[in-house]
C-alpha cells in the first residue's frame, strides 16, 4: 500500500481512518475513482472505536425535534442490516418508567412517551417488522431482574441495533481496498501541497521514518476531532470549528445487573439518560455528553465520570455497584460542529457539515456512527461534481467484507459474528498449533488465533491494535488484558518480526496505557495493582 501511495496519483485522497473516512474511501473507490486513504494512527483509533456501539436512530433526538435526522438514521440502520449482516444485529431495548420526580419520565406524561414510541416506529421501526410494546413491571423485571421494585412502574420495549464499531470501520476499509483503494495506517500527514495558484494537489506524509508526497486532485479531511489540525496545515492559520464532546462508558460484570436486553435508565438530577447494554459476560454503561477542552489524543474516563454512570445504575437497580466493580472504561470525543446557540453539547445537532476551503480541501465533520454512509456519499458527490465523472453512489447495495451470504441463525457463533464469511480463515489458524486455539485472555471470548489473523490480514502493527480494536479485550476487562499482554506480544512478535527490545517496548507502552486509564478513573486499587504486576511480570 505504501508503494502505491508513493508511485500513483489519485482522484481522491482521504485523510482519516475513522468511520467517516473509510466510508468516503469506499464510496469514492466504488464509483471508479482512483482513491487513497491515510490514517495517522490505526483505523478507528479515535472516536470510531469508542462509541456506544449502537446502530440507532436516537430516540432522544425526537425530543429535540430532529425528526429528519432520526428518519435518516433509521433508514441507514436498515441499509447496514443488509450490507453488514454479520456485524449489525437487532437489539431489544427496555425503556423503564420510574415513579417519582427523578424518573426518566414522570408517569403523568405517559401519553407523551407513548407518542414518541409511535413516532420512532413510524420513522423506521416498521422496517424491521417490530413495533414497540408497553409492558408491565413483571415483564420489565424479567429482562432486568435487578430493577428496583420500589421505583419501577412499567416499561416500553422497542428495537434498535448494535455493532462492534471498530470492526465495522475495519470491514469498510477492507471493502474499499477490494474496490481498488490504496489504504495505509501509521501514515501521518505533515503538510498540504499546493500548486502555484494555491490549489491543493496532494499532501506530504511520514510513514516508517520516511517522508514522501501523495498526489491527488481532491483531498478530503475526515479526521474528526482533529479536523482543525488539518485545516491549519491547509489554511496557514488556526481555525476552531470543532467543539469536542466527551462521552464515556464503563464495563461491569454482567452478573451484577443480569440484563438480557439493553435498557435506557435516567441519571438522577440530570436531564440525560444512559444505555445499559449486555456484552457477553459483561455489561457496559454509557454515555456522558460533556464539553471537553483537554488533550484530544488521550481523553480519559475520570473518577467523576465513573461515579456519574454508577449513580444511574444504582438509582435504577439494586446492584449497588462501586468503583471496584468496574472492569474497563473508555472515553471518546464527538466531533460536533460549533454553535453559538447552545451552551450544552447534548443540544448540538448530530448532523454532518461539509465545507470546502479556498484551496479546495473538503472537510466533513459531525454526524453519527449510524449515518456514516450518507455522510460519505454526500462528500463524494461534491468531488464527483467537480471532477465531472463518477456517477451516483452505489454503497447502498455493496455488502461489506464478511457479509456475503450470511446466515442470521449463526450470529451467536463468536467467530461468525465478528468475521462473517471470513471465519474459516481464523478457524484454520486456530488449527495450526495448540497455542492459537487457546483463549486470548482469561475469561474473555477471543481466541489467540484472532491476534494472529489481525497481524497477518488486518494491518495490525502494535499490541494496542490487537487488544483494543481488532479484539475488544481492553474494553471488557483491563486487568485480564494486562495479564495476557506479554504472551500476546510474543505471538505477534513472531508474526511481525519484532526484536526482543521492540516486543518489550510494546508490552511496556500498552500496560502504561492501561495504568493511566485505571488511575484516571480511580477504578479500584486492586485493578491498578494487577495492571502494574502485569507490567513487571509479577
Amino acid at each position: 500500500m505504501l508503494d502505491r501511495l508513493r508511485g500513483e496519483s489519485f482522484d481522491v485522497l482521504v485523510v482519516g481512518g475513522g468511520i467517516t473516512g473509510v466510508g468516503c474511501a469506499l464510496d469514492a473507490a466504488s464509483r471508479g475513482l482512483r482513491t487513497a486513504l491515510v490514517e495517522r494512527h490505526d483505523f478507528a483509533s479515535g472516536t470510531s472505536s469508542k462509541s456506544s456501539k449502537l446502530i440507532h436512530g436516537g430516540l432522544r433526538y425526537l425530543q429535540q425535534r430532529e425528526i429528519g435526522l432520526v428518519y435518516e438514521a433509521l433508514a441507514e440502520r436498515q441499509i447496514l442490516r443488509h450490507t453488514a449482516p454479520h456485524l449489525v444485529r437487532i437489539l431489544p431495548f427496555l425503556l423503564p418508567v420510574f415513579k417519582g420526580k427523578d424518573g426518566l419520565f414522570d408517569r403523568r406524561i405517559s401519553r407523551i412517551v407513548g407518542t414518541s414510541m409511535w413516532m420512532y416506529d413510524f420513522t423506521g421501526g416498521l422496517r424491521i417488522g417490530k413495533l414497540h410494546k408497553k409492558i408491565d413491571t413483571a415483564r420489565a423485571k424479567a429482562h432486568v431482574p435487578t430493577l428496583r421494585d420500589d421505583r419501577i412502574a412499567y416499561g416500553y420495549l422497542y428495537y434498535d441495533a448494535r455493532a462492534d464499531d471498530a470492526r465495522l470501520t475495519l470491514a469498510i476499509a477492507q471493502t474499499a481496498a477490494q474496490h481498488g483503494a490504496a489504504i495505509a495506517n501509521r501514515t501521518d500527514v505533515v503538510d498540504v501541497l499546493k500548486d502555484g495558484g494555491g490549489i491543493c494537489v496532494g499532501v506530504r506524509v511520514r510513514a516508517d521514518d520516511d517522508e514522501f508526497e501523495i498526489r491527488a486532485t481532491h483531498v478530503v479531511n475526515a479526521t474528526g476531532v482533529w479536523a482543525d489540525d488539518v485545516r491549519s496545515l491547509d489554511e496557514g492559520s488556526r481555525t476552531t470549528t470543532i467543539r469536542p464532546a466527551k462521552g464515556v462508558h464503563i464495563t461491569v460484570p454482567w452478573s451484577r445487573i443480569r440484563n438480557d436486553i439493553a435498557a435506557v435508565v435516567p441519571v438522577p438530577k440530570d436531564r440525560r439518560s444512559v444505555f445499559v447494554v449486555p456484552w457477553g459476560e459483561h455489561t457496559y454503561v454509557g454515555t456522558t455528553d460533556t464539553d471537553y477542552d483537554g488533550d484530544v489524543d488521550e481523553p480519559q474516563c475520570t473518577g467523576d465520570d465513573v461515579r456519574y454512570l454508577l449513580s444511574a445504575i444504582n438509582f435504577s437497580t439494586d446492584a449497588q455497584l462501586d468503583e471496584s466493580d468496574v472492569t474497563g472504561t473508555w472515553a471518546g470525543l464527538r466531533p460536533l460542529v460549533k454553535s453559538a446557540e447552545s451552551a450544552r453539547t447534548a443540544d448540538l445537532s448530530r448532523r454532518a457539515s461539509i465545507t470546502r476551503s479556498s484551496s479546495g480541501v473538503l472537510t466533513v465533520t459531525g454526524g453519527k456512527l449510524t449515518t456514516y454512509r450518507r455522510m460519505a456519499a454526500d462528500t463524494i458527490d461534491d468531488v464527483v461534481a467537480a471532477l465531472g465523472r463518477g456517477g451516483k453512489s452505489p454503497t447502498k447495495r455493496i455488502v461489506l467484507q464478511g457479509g456475503a451470504d450470511h446466515d442470521d441463525s449463526e450470529t451467536d457463533d463468536h467467530l461468525r459474528s465478528r468475521y462473517g464469511t471470513e471465519h474459516a480463515a481464523v478457524s484454520a489458524i486456530a488449527r495450526e498449533q495448540l497455542a492459537f486455539a487457546e483463549p486470548l485472555a482469561p475469561g474473555l471470548p477471543y481466541l489467540t488465533a484472532e491476534a494472529v489473523y489481525a497481524a497477518r490480514h488486518e494491518m495490525a502493527t502494535t499490541l494496542d491494535d490487537v487488544l483494543s480494536r481488532r479484539t475488544r479485550a481492553r474494553l471488557l476487562d483491563r486487568a485480564a488484558t494486562a495479564a495476557a499482554a506479554p504472551r500476546v506480544a510474543s505471538i505477534i512478535a513472531a508474526e511481525l518480526g519484532w526484536s526482543p527490545d521492540r516486543t518489550q517496548r510494546e508490552i511496556d507502552e500498552f500496560v502504561n496505557l492501561l495504568d493511566t486509564e485505571a488511575r484516571a478513573g480511580a477504578t479500584g486499587p486492586d485493578s491498578i495493582a494487577r495492571v502494574l504486576d502485569a507490567s513487571t511480570g509479577a
